[in-house]
């Protein structure tokens, strides 16, 4: 199942560069803090590096599994490949819930941040459905639009890293030591705890022939996951240098506490417009994983994806409107957080591995 799009339908390499952030930062960065402060306290920012330079290693592996042969692979011609029409498609219907997963998370976690946030008496349905709305005019355009969503996004929002400049005025980097206090155990569970906000890389599997001279992409999506983790690096020293460890463990939005304290004569509550801009980086979160979960059903299937782009959305309104208190979104996004664990750190590099024997006994037989 060779996949060749439309020549105009194509996107260049070093747009790659914009699409890992873009499915990468979203709400997460808001408060992932205190979660990985739990576990390896001010060693964490270790934690968030060790993390980057795997999934850095995962990105080479998937470039590895779509490289492999003459034809222009992706995720559903792969499992086609390696395991069968039926089987593999079982494996494709994993992915498909698997994004849409993703895609809930993101969705509810940042209304969850407006109603704590903005407007606590906010009507979930309405909003949910204001975005939904925004979401599927924009993957009906197709992957340029998302593309360009995702570059817009990222220049759009950028400029609110300047905020830790207020933060930083009142910092005590006494408090990042002492380096290497916690055991590399622990280190390890702060790893596995910054799962969810890595998780995305993965789409790539589904893009890549959408990319024009794809072997010189590889270095775009590196530098993309790199810049990545820089953000997560810089958020949390930060964060840890305002703070204490102690006090951040009980910080549920540490980076948008740190937004309250920015002081500008002509805004009063800047949280207020950080959290409205972050919308420009959320969409592009959940029209990547939209889009993603709807091009991998269409491949598997051959259903028209503008009509299971419906059927997404439809099962992402109620889910939203499920999950309507915070135990509920916590346990979501745990169960979530730890089937992301095992997509990227077990199946990939089984699927990695099998396809490399795959071919090699194919290779002794021809």
């Amino acid at each position: 199942m060779e996949v060749k799009p439309n020549e105009t339908k194509l996107i260049s390499p070093f747009l790659v560069f914009f699409l890992m952030p873009g499915m990468q930062i979203g709400v997460g960065v808001l408060g992932f803090e205190r979660i990985i402060a739990k576990e390896a306290g001010q060693d964490a920012w270790l934690s968030i590096i060790l993390s980057g330079l795997t999934i850095n290693l995962l990105v080479w592996m998937c470039y590895k599994m779509l490289g492999k042969g003459t034809k222009t692979l992706d995720l559903v011609a792969i499992h086609h490949d390696l395991f069968g029409k039926w089987a593999g498609n079982a494996f494709n219907m994993l992915f498909i819930l698997y994004f849409i997963a993703i895609t809930i998370i993101i969705v509810r976690t940042y209304l969850e941040v407006i109603q704590v946030w903005m407007f606590p008496g906010v009507n979930i349905l309405m909003l949910v459905s204001i975005i939904l709305i925004l979401v599927y005019s924009f993957v009906v355009g197709g992957f340029r639009v998302i593309t360009g969503l995702c570059v817009i996004g990222l220049i759009i929002t950028s400029p609110l890293i300047l905020l830790n400049y207020f933060p930083l005025k009142h910092a005590h980097f006494g408090n990042l030591g002492p380096i290497l206090d916690h055991s590399f155990l622990e280190i390890l569970k702060a790893c596995r705890k910054m799962t969810l906000n890595y998780l995305g890389f993965e789409l790539l599997l589904i893009y890549y022939p959408f990319i024009k001279k794809r072997e010189h992409s590889q270095k775009w999506a590196h530098l993309g996951v790199v810049f990545t983790m820089a953000v997560y690096v810089i958020s949390f020293i930060v964060s840890i240098a305002y703070y204490h460890q102690n006090q951040l463990r009980d910080v549920i939005w540490a980076t948008l506490t740190l937004w309250k304290i920015a002081d500008l004569p002509f805004i009063e509550r800047f949280e207020y417009i950080g959290v409205s801009l972050w919308l420009f980086m959320v969409l592009p979160n959940i029209c990547l994983g939209i889009w993603a979960a709807s091009r991998t059903a269409k491949r598997a299937f051959g259903v028209r994806q503008r009509k299971l782009l419906v059927m997404i959305l439809i099962v992402i309104l109620v889910a939203c409107l499920f999950l309507d208190n915070r135990n509920k979104i916590d346990l979501f996004n745990t169960i979530s957080s730890r089937i992301g664990f095992y997509v990227i750190y077990v199946y990939l590099p089984f699927l990695f591995i099998w396809q490399a024997i795959v071919y090699k006994v194919r290779g002794h037989k021809s």
